[in-house]
């Protein structure tokens, strides 16, 4: 969704901003590296396994995010987005991180609470803001900040715009039903109407984060290195 892009691109940003300059920062599951230019004030390196069918950019460490060949108490600052959702042992790399960060290192976090299966088979969870607390703290971490990357109305678009895609548009391809039958009718009738009101929830969304409702599609974090693992 261009909101959620949009509204981690700019969290991203302040972090960057908010480190000291020469700060030494990893992108732990860095993927295409499409947020290294935030970082030109410090010194940037990358970690990956590289496994996925996709587009990669040249990673300084590729390694299984539970082993990165670093000695301890390497990195000022850690960068972890829609990362964790895709780790068979969160718990393992978060205590990698504790150990190859700095005394008062600072994660930043961010992954799915709600969204489809993508990059199988390596998307193992869903993680809710208890669950994210409860991993950063059990690793070692002290959550300075946690709250939804997105607003609700990015959530309802995101919804909205799955029923549309995938919602059979033949009654017997949902068992040809009374029901199925009322079901496609309307979606026919309204999906004119229901296209507008996705494009125009996400963009009201990417101008204001309505959140009194909860259920973002992803959280993001802020955490600090603190006591042992």
């Amino acid at each position: 969704m261009k909101s959620s892009r949009k509204w981690l691109a700019h969290e991203l940003a302040a972090f960057a901003a908010s480190l000291p300059p020469d700060s030494r920062v990893l992108d732990a599951g860095a993927g295409d590296q499409r947020y290294k230019g935030l970082f030109e004030r410090h010194t940037y390196e990358a970690a990956d396994f590289e496994q996925v069918d996709k587009p990669y950019a040249k990673s300084t460490y590729v390694c299984d995010l539970t082993a990165i060949p670093v000695p301890d108490a390497t990195y000022d600052a850690i960068v972890f987005t829609q990362v964790m959702e895709h780790l068979r042992e969160p718990g393992d790399v978060l205590r990698e991180f504790h150990r190859i960060g700095k005394e008062g290192c600072r994660i930043f976090y961010s992954a799915p609470l709600c969204s489809d299966e993508h990059e199988v088979p390596y998307d193992f969870y869903r993680y809710t803001q208890f669950g994210v607390r409860y991993l950063l703290a059990k690793a070692g971490f002290e959550v300075l900040d946690l709250h939804g990357m997105e607003g609700f109305a990015c959530t309802a678009a995101y919804h909205l715009k799955r029923m549309l895609n995938n919602i059979p548009r033949s009654p017997k391809a949902l068992g040809g039903t009374r029901h199925a039958w009322i079901v496609v009718t309307l979606i026919t009738v309204l999906r004119p109407l229901l296209r507008l009101l996705t494009r125009q929830l996400e963009a009201s969304d990417s101008e204001f984060r309505y959140t009194k409702a909860g259920f973002p599609l992803n959280y993001i974090a802020i955490a600090r290195k603190a006591g042992p693992a």
